[in-house]
């Protein structure tokens, strides 16, 4: 059975995380820079490997003091750990697909599943073919050992342990 090759399209995707501040509002960030692939035998991506990289040093939240923290040994530890990575599957399960595979962040590694939305395969007017997917899902960044933590003098967590990852991914099919 042939696979096909696809890779990301960086122009068309995005990768964001959203974590939860003092409880009552939410922080959105970006990894900027990052790539993957995917190898799949059948159009509806069933089975289908993935790989993917998140450049730590690219996080943008809007903020230089915020990402300079992120990226610090308080959080990420960009210099010593200068990826974040992914590899896995796409399951699809009558329609409702899924994202299993093995996630890691500063050297840890842990099974992560997300939810994914499968938007289809089109034409652009270039002639590639591209592929659309949603994915989100949620992580305990401590789990990763990303433990920083703070506590407000009437008792407010600063910074929740749970982080929604939403990709907004396009792929190009390989020739």
């Amino acid at each position: 059975m042939s696979t096909t090759k696809w890779i990301i399209d960086p122009t068309h995707s995005e990768v964001s995380f959203k974590v939860k501040h003092l409880v009552i509002s939410t922080v959105t960030g970006y990894f900027r820079e990052f790539e993957g692939a995917a190898e799949s035998s059948s159009d509806d991506f069933d089975g289908a490997t993935v790989s993917f990289s998140a450049n730590i040093n690219s996080i943008d939240t809007n903020q230089k003091d915020r990402d300079n923290h992120l990226k610090s040994a308080d959080f990420f530890d960009a210099a010593n750990f200068p990826k974040l990575t992914f590899s896995g599957n796409i399951i699809n399960e009558g329609g409702d697909y899924k994202l299993v595979g093995d996630l890691t962040m500063r050297e840890t590694t842990k099974k992560a599943e997300f939810s994914v939305d499968f938007g289809g395969v089109a034409g652009d007017p270039y002639g590639q073919t591209k592929a659309g997917f949603e994915i989100e899902g949620k992580v305990n960044r401590k789990d990763f050992g990303l433990s920083w933590s703070a506590v407000t003098e009437a008792g407010s967590v600063v910074v929740s342990d749970q982080v929604r990852l939403i990709l907004n991914i396009q792929l190009v099919k390989q020739a």
